[in-house]
């Protein structure tokens, strides 16, 4: 969608999150969310990792600081909306005015296909436009509640640095854990939450990563570390 389009012609991105199992979910019953629940993703069917990180919409913060990294967007120029329906995809404000919309079926094959052919040299075969979809896109601001690892993004730093590889590692190795029945979901958002403010590893917001050895020493003792906590 943003190929060959100039970042500073932007004025905002908005990334959409279906919400997962649980965005009309009881809060009240989240502290008995079972491995099951957090499995049976509404619109996707994906592997168990990215299905419990759509769950607590981890998934969305990675993308944001993709998005941030690969089109040098800066975090304010980047939100995340709800979407339950999954049909939108994206939708960039520009400076001039005009509004673009990204929407397809949710099909993984779409995007894959883009990624090697976007300057249509090649065909594929999809459904037609569901206007009864787009007659209800339903588009909601995040309940950070419900979601609490959003708001990790506020404490971000603006330059590429070492605290990224402390976030997912971290939340690699939780996950890890509840598919392991080891820790509670709300757990997974909890305990990543107060690790990446704990100040041992705020430090990691000044140091840029230098090498792979580095960031792959730093993602071990992370899991480590995690590993070790008495939960």
């Amino acid at each position: 969608m943003l190929n060959n389009i100039n970042p500073k012609n932007i004025e905002k991105v908005f990334i959409t999150a279906s919400g997962g199992p649980f965005n009309k979910y009881p809060l009240t019953k989240f502290k008995n969310i079972t491995i099951n629940q957090a499995l049976k993703h509404p619109n996707w069917q994906m592997g168990k990792k990215i299905t419990i990180d759509s769950a607590t919409l981890m998934n969305k913060v990675f993308e944001i600081i993709e998005a941030k990294k690969i089109f040098n967007f800066k975090y304010n120029e980047l939100n995340i909306l709800v979407h339950p329906n999954s049909y939108v995809h994206a939708i960039v404000k520009f400076k001039n005015g005009l509004t673009k919309i990204l929407i397809h079926d949710t099909n993984m094959k779409i995007p894959i296909f883009n990624s090697f052919y976007s300057n249509f040299e090649k065909k594929i075969k999809t459904k037609n436009l569901d206007l009864n979809i787009l007659n209800n896109l339903d588009f909601k601001n995040v309940n950070l509640i419900k979601f609490p690892v959003v708001k990790i993004l506020k404490n971000l730093p603006r330059k590429n640095s070492l605290f990224e590889t402390v976030i997912v590692s971290a939340n690699d190795k939780l996950v890890e854990l509840f598919l392991q029945k080891k820790i509670s979901f709300q757990n997974i958002s909890k305990i990543l939450i107060s690790f990446v403010n704990a100040m041992e590893f705020k430090k990691y917001k000044k140091i840029s990563p230098k090498n792979v050895d580095q960031i792959t020493k730093l993602s071990e003792y992370v899991s480590l570390k995690i590993k070790n906590m008495d939960i």
